[in-house]
């Protein structure tokens, strides 16, 4: 008869501690970059909870989170050989001039709201009116996102220069 083995977030955190090296190596192995693997990694613990399967033994368990984890490293390279990305260390390779760069890597360190419209103002040169029609919010959302954007930026401009 089929129990459910994990029972509680101790039991959970016994598990994590358990496979996640094995299940870092298989991704790994796969992906062939550690950031992948390390999302890959959550991933499977992630379906592991919301799915809660049940299992016969802790081998059918280590089985299904194997085969799990190579399914979704798979899938994750699949979606990277399909669609071509850029690596951030390697920002000059996409057509930022060295004037831009600096700020670019600024504004790379912004969360994502702020962003993309940072980018379309300053280092692509849309107007706000613009950047509003192409993102699909609002000029004054837009003007809002610049001007927190900004004061985000002075305060690493600031912290930068104390160091």
């Amino acid at each position: 008869m089929s129990q459910k083995l994990i029972k509680s977030e101790e039991e959970i955190k016994e598990l994590v501690g358990k496979y996640s090296s094995l299940i870092f190596r298989i991704s790994y192995c796969i992906l062939c970059n550690t950031d992948d693997a390390e999302d890959a990694v959550q991933e499977t613990f992630l379906r592991y909870i919301t799915k809660a399967p049940e299992f016969n033994s802790e081998e059918h368990r280590k089985a299904w989170l194997i085969k799990v984890s190579a399914n979704i490293s798979k899938n994750m390279l699949m979606f990277r050989l399909k669609r071509e990305t850029v690596n951030i260390d390697n920002v000059e390779n996409i057509g930022i001039s060295e004037n831009d760069y600096e700020t670019f890597e600024l504004i790379m360190s912004l969360p994502a709201k702020h962003k993309i419209v940072m980018t379309l103002y300053y280092v692509e040169g849309y107007k706000s009116k613009e950047i509003a029609e192409i993102i699909g919010i609002s000029e004054e959302t837009v003007r809002k996102r610049l001007q927190k954007g900004r004061e985000l930026l002075r305060k690493e401009f600031e912290k930068e220069k104390l160091l």
